[in-house]
């Protein structure tokens, strides 16, 4: 079975703009900035034969602040610039009780349908609580890149880290020695 690192998107593999305390995603192309290590934690994941899909909410479409092909034409820079298997995108807000919208596992649930996962040998790496519940929900390992938002904290991930390059470490740590 296919092993998955599941990864959030803004806050986790590119910079987040922080907008009132609280972390938002970049409005263009031209804000995207992929963070520090980011491309190298992604291809010693790869080496490892793990498949790598980004699982990302976007409730600013559905609040009318930014269009979907802005969102999209973000994702798209991100597939040619790093070695990811899959985005799967939640357009959603919390008010439309969609199950794709994180907390709710749905966009990990259908990537792991599409790939043939195994979620007790994969991982969702997230900076937020949603992306914590979500992973546990799923039935992965959850990761939390820390952060300093002021908002819910997650309950306790199987690791808590300062960026990919240490997720993807603890990853890798964790699946030489077999646990």
């Amino acid at each position: 079975m296919t092993r998955v690192v599941f990864l959030d998107r803004d806050g986790v593999i590119n910079r987040a703009v922080l907008r009132d305390g609280l972390p938002t995603p970049p409005r263009s192309v031209q804000d995207l900035e992929i963070l520090p290590g980011v491309p190298e934690a992604l291809a010693s994941l790869k080496a490892a034969g793990f498949r790598l899909v980004v699982v990302t909410n976007q409730p600013d479409v559905a609040r009318g602040t930014q269009t979907r092909e802005a969102v999209e034409a973000l994702n798209d820079v991100l597939r040619r610039s790093l070695p990811l298997d899959g985005v799967k995108v939640c357009f959603h807000d919390d008010a439309d009780g969609c199950s794709c919208r994180k907390p709710a596992p749905g966009m990990i649930l259908e990537a792991a349908r599409e790939m043939g996962a195994d979620l007790s040998r994969s991982y969702m790496v997230g900076d937020r609580w949603k992306d914590i519940e979500a992973g546990r929900r799923a039935g992965t390992t959850p990761i939390l890149v820390e952060n300093d938002y002021p908002e819910k904290k997650p309950g306790n991930p199987a690791a808590r880290v300062k960026s990919l390059k240490e997720a993807a470490d603890w990853i890798l740590a964790r699946e030489k020695v077999g646990t």
